[in-house]
């Protein structure tokens, strides 16, 4: 067993294991992305030292169990990322198990997880590691609720770019998790046409040529707050149009209007959506509704590390 695993330090940090790397790359992940982020999230806790209080209380030949048990129920999203933070800290001497997958739906006081480690490492790990696993579940069990709320209707809900910086990979994933659909994942891999771009181009169908002429095939979503405008970006071809702050009335109309001019345009709402009214958004026809608090505002689900 080496002793810097048992310590805990930084710059001992081990690389991802190849099994963990291949479950990530199989969920849709970037294995060298989450290792960079668990080493940059670890930074935050070593510095550029050790972890004092294991160090001080713990034998360094001591080993441990730990068990991620839920405090509340809820949708999972994480599990690979929590072990990849013991894994990295505490190399070829973990053994992490996980009991249930990301996605499924527990009941409080499930085990989702086990970890056989050193236990200075267990401890060094423990909170970088429920950090992200009781956010990105917190992230999965808020949108799960989405997709119950529209459950009967042809709508989906769908994230947004309201994201974490330096999560957004991680917080779209737990989206997925919990059931709902991924908007773009940048700037660069779909165009949004916003009031600002169409101020600047001069009209809609001016800034749709735009971007189409730039971007060749990317899809185009064009926003609009009015009928016209709704008229005016299927007119000028948008793949997408977004409906901001259009009343269930508004909504049936523009879903009225689009199957009438271009039935395989796209509509998404958005604007002032709530869990109470999401239903009734659904029942308009609309096939996506935007969400910003799926990644900007869910709050964590309650796990902890037993040992």
């Amino acid at each position: 067993m080496s002793s810097s695993h048992r310590v805990g330090r930084l710059d001992d940090l081990s690389p991802l294991p190849e099994a963990r790397r291949s479950q990530l790359s199989a969920s849709g992940l970037d294995p060298d992305g989450v290792e960079a982020l668990v080493a940059l999230a670890l930074r935050e806790d070593l510095g550029d030292g050790t972890d004092i209080t294991s160090a001080a209380t713990v034998d360094p030949d001591h080993l441990g169990r730990g068990r991620f048990v839920t405090r509340r129920p809820g949708t999972i999203a994480g599990l690979p990322i929590a072990a990849a933070v013991i894994e990295m800290v505490c190399g070829a001497d973990a053994s992490v198990e996980l009991v249930v997958a990301d996605g499924a739906a527990v009941d409080a006081g499930v085990e989702l997880a086990r970890a056989d480690a050193p236990t200075r490492g267990l401890l060094t790990s423990e909170r970088t590691a429920l950090n992200l696993l009781c956010h990105l579940s917190g992230v999965a069990t808020l949108t799960a609720r989405w997709v119950d709320a529209l459950a009967g209707t042809r709508a989906q809900v769908r994230d947004t770019r309201k994201t974490t910086p330096g999560l957004r990979a991680l917080e779209k994933y737990a989206v997925r998790c919990g059931g709902g659909v991924n908007h773009r994942m940048g700037l660069s891999d779909a165009a949004l046409v916003k009031d600002n771009h169409i101020a600047a181009a001069g009209s809609v169908g001016d800034a749709f040529r735009r971007v189409r002429g730039l971007a060749g095939s990317v899809s185009v979503e064009i926003e609009v707050d009015d009928i016209d405008g709704l008229v005016e970006a299927i007119e000028a071809g948008a793949d997408e149009v977004l409906i901001d702050n259009f009343s269930i009335d508004e909504m049936r109309r523009a879903v009225a209007v689009r199957n009438e001019l271009r039935p395989g345009v796209a509509l998404e709402a958005s604007g002032g959506l709530t869990l109470d009214t999401a239903r009734g958004v659904g029942a308009t026809g609309v096939d996506y509704i935007a969400v910003g608090e799926l990644t900007h505002s869910a709050p964590i689900l309650d796990i902890g590390l037993d040992m």
